[in-house]
C-alpha cells in the first residue's frame, strides 16, 4: 500500500512537471545602473509608447493595459512613438542594443507589426516567451536620465481579466 501511495505522489509531481509553463522571465539587459522601474497594469496591453532622446537613446516607457496608462518608467522627452495594439494583438518579442543605455528598442507583435525606436548601435538582445502562446504582461529595468537596462516577464493573460472590450 506504501508503494502505492509513493507511486501515485511521484507520477503526479511527473505529471505537474510536463504541464506546460506559461510564465517566463527575460533577464534584464543593459549597464543596471540608476533607479528601478516596473511598468505593469491589469489586463492584456494594448498600446505602448517610447520616448527617445533625439539621436541618442531611450528615455521612457509607457503601457496602455486595457484603456488605462501605466505611469511613465524613466523619462518623457519631446514626442512619443507609439504602437497601439488591435483587438488579439499582443507583444511577443522585445529585440533592440544597448550600451551603457538602452540604444535601440523594438516591440513586435503576433501579427508581425513593430515599434522600431532608437539608434542602432551597442550589443544586440532579443526577448521572447518561452512558450509560444504567452505574451508581454511587464517589463522592468533601470534609468538614469535614461533607460540603462531592461527585462521582460511573458505570460497568459486570462480571458477574464481582458479590458479591452470595455466591459
Amino acid at each position: 500500500m506504501l508503494f502505492v501511495t509513493v507511486f501515485a505522489v511521484l507520477a503526479a509531481l511527473a505529471m505537474a512537471d510536463a504541464q506546460p509553463q506559461y510564465y517566463s522571465f527575460s533577464p534584464p539587459v543593459g549597464s543596471a545602473v540608476g533607479s528601478p522601474y516596473s511598468v505593469t497594469g491589469d489586463g492584456r496591453i494594448t498600446a505602448i509608447r517610447v520616448w527617445e532622446a533625439y539621436n541618442r537613446n531611450i528615455k521612457g516607457f509607457q503601457f496602455r493595459y486595457g484603456f488605462v496608462w501605466s505611469p511613465v518608467a524613466g523619462y518623457q522627452s519631446g514626442r512619443p512613438q507609439e504602437l497601439e495594439l488591435f483587438d488579439g494583438e499582443t507583444i511577443v518579442q522585445i529585440s533592440g542594443k544597448y550600451a551603457y543605455f538602452l540604444q535601440t528598442v523594438a516591440f513586435v507583435t503576433n501579427r508581425g507589426r513593430s515599434l522600431f525606436v532608437g539608434q542602432p548601435h551597442g550589443y544586440s538582445f532579443n526577448m521572447y516567451p518561452t512558450n509560444n502562446q504567452a505574451e508581454l504582461r511587464f517589463i522592468n529595468g533601470r534609468s538614469h536620465g535614461s533607460i540603462t537596462s531592461i527585462g521582460a516577464h511573458w505570460a497568459l493573460v486570462d480571458p477574464v481579466f481582458n479590458n479591452t472590450t470595455g466591459h
